[in-house]
């Protein structure tokens, strides 16, 4: 079965072209490297929970919206080494922290294990 690069991240709402820029630029790189697809998500109906939600995990403010993305690969094992071989390309390295679109501290993130895909 796959294996999945799942994250959740807040962007300001008047960064969104400069997300969507550096989304398209990134699942280029990644793809290169192995990923089957790179799925990017603008919140749309993401409300704010009570208890637990999206906004919250992100710590999402008002003028920001919470972006749900995963990156499909055929397994874990193309996911370890593409995702490293991501990092290390030229082009990843070009992209500098300081003028990420989002702030990374509050990304939310993880691998997981396909277990149903119907």
């Amino acid at each position: 079965m796959s294996y999945v690069d799942g994250y959740v991240i807040a962007v300001p709402t008047d960064k969104k072209e400069d997300y969507i820029r550096l989304a398209e630029e990134s699942a280029i790189i990644f793809k290169d490297h192995g990923a089957i697809s790179v799925v990017e998500n603008w919140g749309d109906d993401v409300p704010e929970g009570k208890v637990t939600s999206f906004p919250m995990a992100v710590k999402c403010t008002e003028d920001e919206a919470v972006v749900f993305s995963w990156i499909t690969w055929p397994s874990k094992a193309v996911r370890d080494s593409g995702m490293k071989s991501s990092m290390e390309d030229p082009r990843m390295k070009a992209m500098e922290p300081e003028t990420m679109p989002f702030d990374g501290m509050r990304m939310i993130f993880g691998g997981f294990e396909t277990i149903v895909n119907q």
